[in-house]
């Protein structure tokens, strides 16, 4: 039987029938994450880019430039994340984004969205334990120099606690996921005392950039320029829904992780920037590698708050370094399960852990930090992989809301499509705006693409599992839509 007959796509040939066993040996814990969990989840993916990476936004745009820029990423991300609830109360499995395309654009719509998302959740964490070896390094932690040791430790052990289990791995992450987010108000309260407002705008202004003025020193362009340095305070959020097949009644929870973790980052996304940035100046932290540390100290040295706030910016990493393994192992393991990707890496241990999902990405992780040591690169490659998931899954919106508006939806995204297609639209200008920033990254991403297109066109589309949950999923609304074919045929 071929997946045209099942989805009504063409695409993908299903592979003889696995034994009764095999979803078995391929299961998940249920039940272990409430909505609590899953909003630490949410924001643990984030949180480190409160601590960095965002002020450089602010060498491309200025104050002005990153404020819209990021305005305009949290629209998006918002807009996305409220189809991302109606999405995953409809379908509450592990391939979160992949299997909302499955339905809506078919077998290359869902492998195209799923590499899409594996190739931000792989690099994302090695780009971090970079970060994490040069913290470890500054704050003369055990005596230790950034580099392959500490990459290694980093992921032997957080991949360690995720093999121990999915509900000691998230109660983990929300533990110091808290700590880093009451350090970024504690550092707002402490940057506070300092702020003023003339700092925001000292950088020199551009007389040639279009538009350029105090507020815009690289004109109206540096705004889209800063449109990923934005995203930074977000990135990672739309991963919640990967949840979902170990949640608590995901069909209630998800939607309600998902508004509370976005709330949550948006307010401290507001209070990071103008708080950072105005106690300091622009021009002093834009290219800082620790801004907040930076707009602490001033010209002075170190302070009581400032290392407070340094030992909670590594809390910070490590909150985002170990929901990004989870993240990317449940998306390894979904499209392997289903049989996009080599069937072993879906197996599951006793403990209900993806064992080969958790340890072949992280291994290739390890890899990619201690051979290339280029953390920003890898950031901006993550970037574009994650611009393309995000058009790919608001198109998925818009397409089953115009082709299934039947379809039992127990969480209906508030403005529907309207919402959906705002996603959209800025999700596309963000892609665009990665080629601002970094040309060799986006290249680089395009070719990691071009392999995995590959990779399925010429293998494992006709080895696809008809019995995994996504794969289900569209072959049951096909056959519903052949009976309704039947239904009007009849009746005329």
């Amino acid at each position: 039987m071929t997946l045209e007959d099942t989805s009504g796509t063409t695409g993908g040939t299903a592979a003889p029938p696995p034994g009764d066993d095999y979803l078995k040996r391929r299961a998940l814990r249920r039940g272990s994450a409430g909505w609590l969990l899953l909003t630490g989840l949410g924001v643990g993916y984030v949180v480190s880019g409160d601590y960095s990476g965002w002020n450089i936004g602010l060498a491309k745009g200025g104050f002005g430039g990153l404020a819209v820029a990021t305005l305009l990423m949290g629209v998006m991300y918002a807009c996305l994340v409220f189809a991302l609830a109606e999405l995953s109360a409809i379908l509450p499995a592990a391939g979160g984004g992949y299997g909302f395309a499955r339905r809506a654009l078919g077998t290359w719509g869902g492998f195209l969205t799923g590499t899409a998302i594996l190739v931000e959740y792989v690099l994302a964490p090695a780009a971090i334990s970079l970060f994490i070896g040069d913290y470890v390094e500054s704050l003369g932690l055990f005596g230790l120099e950034s580099g392959w040791p500490v990459y290694l430790a980093c992921f032997a052990v957080f991949i360690g606690v995720h093999l121990w289990g999915v509900g000691e791995a998230l109660r983990f992450s929300l533990v110091v996921t808290a700590v880093a987010v009451v350090a970024l108000l504690v550092f707002a309260a402490g940057a506070s005392t300092g702020f003023r407002v003339d700092r925001l705008n000292d950088i020199p202004v551009d007389a040639d950039a279009f538009g350029a003025g105090p507020w815009l020193p690289y004109g109206l362009l540096g705004i889209w320029a800063a449109f990923p340095f934005g995203m930074w305070f977000f990135l990672g959020v739309e991963g919640v829904p990967l949840a979902a097949e170990e949640a608590k009644d995901p069909v209630r929870s998800m939607p309600r992780a998902l508004a509370l973790s976005m709330g949550v980052l948006a307010v401290l996304a507001a209070v990071t920037l103008l708080a950072a940035t105005g106690a300091r100046g622009a021009a002093a932290v834009q290219d800082a590698g620790n801004p907040l540390v930076v707009a602490l100290e001033g010209d002075g040295g170190p302070t009581t708050l400032s290392r407070f706030v340094n030992y909670a910016g590594l809390a910070g990493l490590v909150a985002s370094f170990f929901s990004l393994i989870y993240a990317g192992s449940r998306q390894l393991f979904a499209l392997s399960r289903a049989g996009y990707l080599p069937r072993f890496l879906s197996l599951t241990s006793r403990r209900r852990s993806p064992y080969w999902a958790l340890l072949v990405p992280g291994a290739l992780g390890f890899a990619l930090a201690a051979g290339s040591g280029d953390g920003a690169r890898m950031l901006n490659v993550a970037v574009f992989g994650a611009t393309v998931s995000y058009a790919l899954m608001a198109l998925s919106h818009i397409v089953l809301r115009r082709r299934e508006p039947g379809l039992e939806r127990p969480y209906r995204t508030p403005g529907g499509v309207a919402t959906s297609s705002v996603a959209l639209v800025l999700a596309l200008a963000a892609l665009v705006a990665t080629f601002l920033v970094d040309v060799v990254a986006a290249g680089l991403a395009l070719g990691v693409y071009a392999v995995a297109v590959a990779y399925f066109a010429l293998y494992s589309r006709h080895r696809l599992v008809a019995s995994a949950p996504e794969e289900e999923f569209a072959a049951l609304a096909a056959a519903e839509a052949e009976l309704g074919r039947g239904r009007e045929e009849r009746s005329a």
